[in-house]
């Protein structure tokens, strides 16, 4: 009966033994490519210029509009912010704050995008007065064609952010620790039940190599989650401060979700409408003129040809979007270039 007892006691441990080696087979691939994945997505996040020159927008808009409140001076933002932009109406009940910052930023881009050309030689027939304001319709559209195919690429920049957040990084890790827990369990039963059995017994010896193969990859699995973790919590705490522990994996799970609404933002822009301005911008500063006097724009100079009928204008210059949001109607397009120098 004892004998028997033992036989089956050692294949209990053997059956142990077998599964748990499988699974130790089989979750360190897929382990190792779910740290890879999370290590890239939050080096890609913090590194990316144009994800964090959106935020910088969203938050100088969001100040201005709370101007004079006790709101009006934010720093930062919860990333959450984010997926209510496309709810904040203007005046028309169509055009949402995401619009309107999309379109500014899509056109200080596209400007952006025309100084490094014109730095590398492709446009030094352009001058300097022409990549500010009151830029020509044709330019107006090279900039904004350009910034739209800039800001519509953050999508495919940000792929691997967008890959992390479909990771069950709770089953995973969840995994780890019950592998981590087997292994204490067998090397405790190793040093204590089979203490006093014979060194030379084959049971015991085959239990004390399985311990001694799986303990290096175990520690190497539980350190790769705890380098991982980190450096995925100290990436929440880049973009919400003082993070909890799950936020900078739900970080990344908010920003997929706010790049299929940007994705939506930058193609009805795209689709929009151009409309032929029915009156002229200088036509408005002519009024405002008496007639004995003139204005620079009215002294001899060369011709400028009028656009032809079927030549179509911005529908909508950065002064007209400001109207559809009052509380921001002195923005510039300045606000938006703080990283305009830097490539």
């Amino acid at each position: 009966m004892l004998e028997a007892g033992i036989y089956q006691f050692e294949g209990k441990m053997f059956e142990e033994r077998r599964n748990f080696s499988k699974e130790l087979e089989s979750k360190i691939p897929h382990y190792e490519s779910v740290c890879i994945q999370k290590n890239a997505a939050s080096i890609e996040l913090r590194n990316s210029r144009l994800f964090l020159k959106l935020l910088e927008a969203v938050l100088k808009t969001g100040n201005r509009m709370n101007d004079g409140t006790f709101r009006g001076g934010a720093q930062a933002f919860k990333l959450d912010t984010l997926l209510k932009l496309s709810d904040v109406k203007g005046i028309d009940g169509k055009t949402t704050l995401l619009h309107f910052v999309v379109q500014e930023i899509i056109r200080s881009e596209g400007i952006r995008a025309a100084r490094v050309a014109r730095d590398l030689g492709s446009l030094s027939s352009i001058k300097s007065d022409d990549l500010l304001e009151d830029l020509p319709p044709d330019t107006e559209d090279d900039y904004r064609n350009t910034g739209l195919q800039v800001v519509s690429s953050l999508s495919s920049d940000l792929g691997n952010v967008k890959r992390a957040a479909i990771l069950d990084a709770d089953n995973l890790t969840g995994t780890v620790a019950k592998l981590g827990h087997a292994l204490i369990k067998a090397r405790d039963f190793l040093n204590s039940e089979l203490k006093s059995i014979d060194d030379k017994d084959g049971f015991y010896q085959t239990m004390k190599k399985f311990v001694q193969n799986a303990e290096p990859d175990v520690m190497s699995l539980l350190e790769e989650e705890k380098r991982i973790m980190a450096l995925v919590k100290s990436t929440g705490d880049y973009f919400h401060g003082n993070a909890k522990r799950d936020e900078g994996l739900r970080l990344f799970v908010i920003v997929r979700d706010f790049l299929v609404i940007l994705d939506k933002v930058c193609k009805e822009v795209k689709n929009a409408p151009r409309k032929i301005n029915s009156t002229p911008r200088s036509s408005e500063s002519t009024l405002s003129q008496r007639p004995d006097q003139s204005t620079p724009s009215q002294r001899p100079g060369p011709s400028v040809p009028s656009p032809r009928p079927d030549q179509s204008v911005p529908s909508q210059r950065p002064d007209q979007r400001h109207k559809l949001f009052p509380a921001i109607a002195d923005r510039r397009i300045d606000d938006f270039n703080s990283d305009d120098d830097n490539p």
